[in-house]
């Protein structure tokens, strides 16, 4: 069921709800703009949005932050009030960015840049926090990844390697064991680092053989330490387990149509995820006892399908999810009719 939906001002790629009471109600959207010419520009924004709850949803502009082409963003794990909470962003320009939630009684919830650092020369194509948000990794295209400290306002490298031929399109810390980074390319190869020393000298391992088109989504779950799920090109969404860490099994594959770039865990229904699908729309899916099955899609965007999230408002009696396309710059609310089924 259809709750809300606006244009952005650029082209919609990531959409992300904040997963700290008493900030559910806050829903972050970025954009990437590429302005083609002698003189190539990649710009975007940030945008920060409140939802209501769940018998008045909608979408309320609180701020847009206007900022170099963003590729990603990431709302911290950890922290229990709006001075813990942060939101990444992984930008264009080679930057990683950390804003704070402000909040005051004149102007309610926005966000504050309290930290922002070049990293590489490369782009920044994806980011992912660590379990207790003191560190995030960061993709870059030129296939290195970057393990990045955040403590109080201050970003520091503490790591880099080059660990891909491609594009590093997707970049994950294990949840379980935070020394383990995963990571996926457009060289078709799945891998898993251990950070605590030179990762490039610390593969645990790396699967080059069963996806046939680049790696672009690695979700773990959280509900279960030993599965990991990816998303490819290839159009399939796949289910390993890694309780062989060094070789991990692929236990599950599930076509979805179009290329899966990314893959979000339902805050509370194991097994159940939101995918984006590229060229293919939006899609939930049940993944339990080695079998996937498509449980509903959703298909009212009429561009590339790249950003999707749950909401995780306590109190809801239904799901409400945001998804985001790229082309038409459009960003809907939304409520599956199955996931409370499932």
């Amino acid at each position: 069921m259809d709750a809300a939906h606006c244009y952005l001002e650029g082209n919609a790629d990531a959409v992300e709800f904040c997963t700290h009471e008493p900030y559910t109600n806050l829903l972050a959207a970025s954009t990437y703009t590429l302005q083609e010419g002698d003189l190539p520009s990649r710009s975007g924004s940030v945008y920060l949005f409140d939802v209501g709850d769940a018998e008045d949803v909608g979408l309320n502009l609180l701020q847009k932050i206007d900022t170099a082409g963003v590729f990603d963003i990431r709302w911290s794990r950890g922290g229990d009030g709006g001075g813990s909470v942060a939101l990444a962003q992984a930008d264009a320009d080679g930057c990683l960015r950390v804003y704070k939630i402000d909040e005051t009684q004149e102007k309610g919830n926005s966000l504050r840049e309290v930290s922002g650092e070049k990293i590489s020369s490369a782009m920044c194509l994806c980011l992912d926090w660590n379990p207790s948000s003191t560190s995030t990794v960061v993709g870059l295209s030129d296939g290195s990844a970057s393990v990045v400290s955040f403590t109080g306002s201050n970003l520091e490298t503490v790591q880099e390697w080059k660990g891909h031929d491609f594009e590093l399109w997707t970049a994950s810390f294990d949840l379980n064991n935070p020394s383990l980074v995963y990571t996926g390319s457009d060289d078709c190869k799945f891998s898993c680092w251990d950070i605590r020393d030179c990762p490039a000298n610390n593969r645990v391992f790396q699967n080059s053989k069963v996806h046939t088109m680049g790696v672009c989504c690695i979700s773990p779950s959280p509900s279960d330490p030993y599965s990991i799920f990816t998303g490819s090109y290839d159009e399939t969404l796949r289910v390993w387990d890694t309780r062989s860490v060094s070789r991990p099994v692929n236990e599950t594959s599930l076509s979805l149509g179009g290329g899966v770039w990314r893959i979000k865990h339902h805050p509370s229904l194991s097994g159940v995820v939101l995918a984006a699908c590229m060229h293919n729309g939006f899609a939930v899916a049940k993944v339990s006892d080695g079998k996937g099955e498509v449980m509903e899609t959703y298909n009212k965007h009429e561009s590339l399908a790249y950003g999707a999230d749950w909401n995780r408002g306590k109190d809801q009696k239904r799901s409400v999810v945001a998804t985001c396309s790229f082309y038409d710059r459009l960003l809907r609310l939304w409520m599956p009719e199955t996931a409370f089924e499932l």
